[in-house]
């Protein structure tokens, strides 16, 4: 059985539910778990999210890609046969860090496409961090798995960065700014003919529920967790 290792803290509710339904999941896979309980073998290194998001909004790629990869070294050598990241928008530095990695990397983006194929699901509408939205990391991934991919307009993007920080980002839903989110996507589905919501930031998730709209939404850090799952027990 594997040991992950995940970089954490960014943000730090995300990191707290990546550990409850990896946990959860993994008893339920067991075929016979211990009355007592169990845990799968795994480490977090958290991460300060105020210095991942100022060099971010710095556009300091290099010195992002490094936090980044100090953690996974960290991780790597607490025993980790494997790592990944339970935050999206560090995900646009994923291919550079996957070729640097010394240990496999598990990317959000890549499971997130191959559900959205499982699916059957054409086009997406992705929402996330501004960060996340305007890098293209989704359109082009998109690309490579023959999905399409479109990304609100720059006035959309400000108010969905503007929901996730602060209120998302510490477990706050105002039921306004849900109904804004929600608003957005309807609008793009009309305009665009979507099939699906990427929820691309794993805050996400607190606002926007299935039945909410009619659209299949994508719960990238659900889909992350089964994909974790699937590799420790590989």
């Amino acid at each position: 059985m594997k040991k992950l290792g995940m970089v954490g803290g960014v943000g730090y509710l995300a990191t707290l539910e990546y550990y409850k339904s990896i946990n959860e999941q993994f008893k339920e896979r067991l075929e016979n778990p211990p009355k007592s309980g169990v845990n799968p073998p795994m480490i977090i290194d958290s991460l300060n999210i105020a210095v991942a998001y100022d060099l971010v909004a710095q556009g300091d790629w290099e010195a992002f890609t490094q936090l980044f990869y100090d953690s996974i070294l960290r991780l790597q050598k607490g025993g980790a046969d494997f790592a990944v990241i339970g935050a999206n928008t560090a995900h646009i530095v994923f291919d550079e860090l996957a070729a640097l990695s010394p240990i496999k990397l598990i990317g959000i983006v890549d499971e997130t496409c191959k559900r959205a194929i499982e699916l059957g699901l054409k086009k997406l509408i992705i929402f996330g961090t501004e960060f996340t939205m305007k890098s293209g990391m989704y359109e082009k991934k998109c690309r490579t798995y023959g999905i399409e991919a479109v990304v609100p307009s720059e006035e959309e993007r400000m108010i969905i960065h503007n929901i996730i920080f602060p209120n998302l980002e510490s477990g706050v839903v105002v039921p306004e700014e849900k109904a804004q989110l929600l608003s957005i996507a309807n609008n793009m589905a009309e305009r665009y003919g979507a099939d699906g919501l990427v929820l691309g930031c794993t805050e996400l998730p607190f606002a926007i529920k299935e039945g909410d709209l009619d659209l299949t939404l994508l719960d990238t850090g659900s889909i992350h967790v089964a994909a974790i799952l699937d590799e420790i027990f590989s």
